[in-house]
């Protein structure tokens, strides 16, 4: 059964339809007498589709980006990675599933793979916290990346969280130095790094897993300091304001990328991600591949000046 968002509800009208007329040509034998009813509402659907996508504001696609349907880390490594094996632990508290990380092959090469899981159904996304990594998560997140950085193993990260957990034990733990010195660790690598924003990029939680090289968003996919909620909440303490926050922030890829902050921009099946996966895994393996060759020919010293680079010249940009 298909979700739909708020602002699609007259798709998914239109598509209901569609489903049961379907049902009623095969039930009564008379699918011929039909078709071309159907496929008069298919082409309103399709049209109607693609007149909503193509004007999507900031907050609709905050919307999309969340979609519970949309392809989570687990389902990017099972079509893009062969011989997946999970490492997991940060050698001092305990295993975090919010983030998984582990040794695998992108199109013959090994590369460590690190991201954000955020659960497909109720169970998972308990056991997963909805993403929101603790202390622990982005200690094992730099541990692997050292492992990959000692043996000259590019790393891949996949972005999806809403923030780091904010919670008293987590804070208790020590969770603003382990953003941190995870932070540290994408700058100090001397193999190349390449984050995809695949969903969500909130805050610090994001930016610990995606101070990269080169950085990849998805074209419905969002990365902000904070999420639109909480930043009305801020400035206007109402988070029914999280529409106007959304515009404000300028937290779309498109957005993102006229600001110099991302490098590539995924464009998405029309609808969002969700309705059809192989392509979006199609696109984003060519975007990595294609990154993986420029980075490539970098020695290590080269990689981390221009990693470092990369983020001065972002502010500077600010200032100018």
């Amino acid at each position: 059964m298909r979700t739909y968002l708020d602002f699609e509800k007259p798709i998914a009208e239109l598509e209901g339809k569609v489903r049961e007329l379907r049902q009623i040509g095969e039930s009564d034998g008379n699918a011929m007498d039909i078709a071309e009813e159907v496929q008069k509402l298919e082409k309103k659907a399709e049209q109607l589709l693609k007149d909503t996508y193509e004007k999507l504001d900031p907050w609709q696609k905050t919307q999309v980006a969340r979609h519970p349907d949309r392809p989570k880390f687990l389902d990017y490594v099972g079509a893009l990675v062969t011989d997946f094996v999970e490492l997991k632990g940060d050698r001092a508290y305990a295993d975090d599933a919010a983030i998984v990380g582990g040794l695998g092959r992108f199109q013959g090469r090994t590369v460590m793979v690190i991201g954000h899981e955020k659960g497909s159904d109720t169970t998972s996304r308990i056991k997963r916290n909805f993403g929101m990594a603790r202390p622990e998560g982005y200690r094992k997140a730099v541990r692997l990346m050292h492992l990959a950085d000692r043996f000259g193993v590019p790393v891949v990260t996949l972005v999806d969280t809403p923030g780091a957990y904010p919670g008293i034990g987590a804070e208790e733990r020590g969770q603003a130095e382990a953003i941190a010195r995870s932070t540290q660790a994408c700058l100090r690598l001397g193999v190349p790094l390449i984050s995809v924003v695949m969903g969500e990029g909130g805050s610090g939680g994001a930016v610990a897993l995606a101070t990269a090289n080169h950085v990849i968003m998805l074209e419905h996919s969002v990365y902000s300091v904070i999420s639109p909620e909480g930043c009305a909440s801020i400035l206007w303490r109402d988070a029914a304001k999280a529409k106007d926050a959304a515009t404000a922030l300028k937290l779309t890829a498109q957005d993102l990328m006229q600001l110099n902050v991302i490098d590539t921009v995924v464009a998405e099946p029309m609808g969002g991600a969700h309705r059809d996966p192989q392509t979006v895994y199609a696109a984003v393996r060519g975007a990595i591949a294609h990154a993986l060759e420029k980075l490539g020919a970098k020695s290590p010293d080269e990689l981390r000046q221009h990693r470092r680079q990369k983020y001065l010249d972002m502010g500077r940009q600010g200032l100018a």
